[in-house]
């Protein structure tokens, strides 16, 4: 499994669009671009990662109020047991009307045999 497929199985009962990277269709009043930001090799054994930790972050778009969403992904992220290292309000879009709040998250797997 990766962290990205774990997020959006994790996030699908929102049944909130969800995208990696950027939105590519017209987006809907609200939605969640997922960004990966690191996959580290850092646990090492016999000169082989052991372990790898995934990164990424999610990017709520809303032109709703975000509170109630933020709550429901914060949960069903500790539920997942999947590490939530930032949550902020990243600002409102003037331009598109859109509430954007960031939630940067890790997870540490166990190394698949290359």
């Amino acid at each position: 499994m990766s962290l990205l497929a774990d997020i959006i199985n994790l996030l699908s009962p929102l049944e909130i669009p969800i995208e990696t990277g950027v939105f590519s269709n017209s987006p809907p009043d609200e939605y969640i671009v997922i960004t990966p930001i690191s996959d580290n090799l850092s646990l090492f054994a016999d000169n082989k990662a052991q372990t790898v930790i995934e990164e990424a972050r999610l990017s709520l778009f809303t032109k709703h109020n975000y509170q109630n969403v933020k709550k429901q992904i914060t949960k069903l992220l500790f539920d997942a047991d999947i590490t939530i290292t930032d949550r902020q309000y990243v600002g409102y879009e003037n331009d598109t009307k859109y509430h954007h709040y960031a939630i940067d998250v890790m997870k540490e797997y166990e190394m698949e045999e290359l």
